[in-house]
């Protein structure tokens, strides 16, 4: 893959995850704990294809195949890392809405 792809491949993979993370917010906040999962685990899947992109890049560098950093290429990176805390954070909050479910018995509707 040239530069352009490679940023282009993280960017899409991150945001799908970031997406699929606030998705699986909206269903666990419904007590829909089930979706809730199934979103994050596609959220996973995406995370782990842009890890894999990136991974490759770096062994590339290890290897001594220079890699020109670009803002572009920053830019992918940061909404990567972005979606890994959204991940993170989303998950601590449904685990949050599932304590709170099974305390009151009610789901919140926004």
């Amino acid at each position: 893959m040239d530069l352009e792809q490679i940023v282009f491949a993280i960017i899409s993979h991150a945001g799908n995850a970031r997406s699929n993370c606030f998705e699986a917010l909206k269903h666990a906040r419904k007590g829909n704990f089930e979706e809730a999962e199934r979103c994050l685990n596609k959220a996973s899947e995406e995370l782990l294809e842009a890890h894999h992109v990136q991974t490759d890049m770096i062994h590339k560098e290890a290897q001594g195949e220079k890699q020109e950093v670009t803002l572009l290429l920053v830019h992918a990176e940061d909404h990567l890392m972005n979606a890994i805390l959204a991940k993170e954070l989303i998950t601590e909050m449904i685990e949050l809405y599932k304590v709170i479910y099974q305390t009151s018995g009610a789901a919140f509707e926004v």
